[in-house]
């Protein structure tokens, strides 16, 4: 399995097993799943660059993943993108898996509260949206239960801590188990 994303996903200021992949990893291990879990973020990657570099990710896989845990787009409104941009680049990288027929879990974002009502109306269904347009697995909000508690982020106060990262890959995992195909 593949997780694409961003600094999220990279481990951004993390150890080497302290970011999501390894973490995800072991949390699935823990629930009696067996599964490599790659990482595949890059931090300041936007929906764009993400796009760009899926098919080479893809490509060069030793084996077709299994799943693909995706989640892009916090830099895109980090930066104020038209979500119109974040949305379109979302489909076209779901609409690739889709067409290689490797499932997905959509981890999902949510505009920052200072970027006002408009952006946030505008940015915030795209996930819930696009999911439901692919049918794909779906975790709202990356960040949910991590972001509003000083002890499990980073000082910028934008990416979650090792411990942080503990209590999004324990959510993910079941997510990840049943989105799984079986025996993979």
């Amino acid at each position: 399995m593949i997780a694409f994303g961003d600094s999220l996903y990279a481990g951004y200021q993390l150890g080497p097993k302290e970011g999501l992949a390894p973490q995800l990893q072991a949390a699935l291990a823990e629930d009696g799943v067996v599964a490599r879990v790659q990482n595949a973020g890059v931090s300041g990657d936007t929906s764009a660059a993400g796009l760009q570099r899926l098919s080479y990710v893809l490509d060069n896989a030793k084996t077709k993943p299994a799943l693909v845990v995706l989640g892009l787009g916090g830099n895109d409104m980090l930066r104020g993108i038209g979500p119109e941009q974040t949305r379109a680049n979302l489909d076209a990288m779901l609409a690739e898996l889709k067409k290689r027929k490797i499932p997905v879990l959509l981890t999902g974002m949510m505009a920052a509260p200072n970027l006002g009502s408009d952006y946030a109306n505008a940015f915030n269904p795209i996930y819930p949206e696009l999911a439901g347009k692919y049918d794909v697995n779906f975790y709202p909000f990356i960040l949910d239960g991590v972001i509003a508690d000083k002890s499990l982020m980073l000082g910028d106060d934008l990416h979650p801590n090792a411990k942080g990262v503990t209590v999004i890959a324990e959510a993910l995992a079941p997510l990840v188990g049943e989105a799984l195909p079986d025996g993979e």
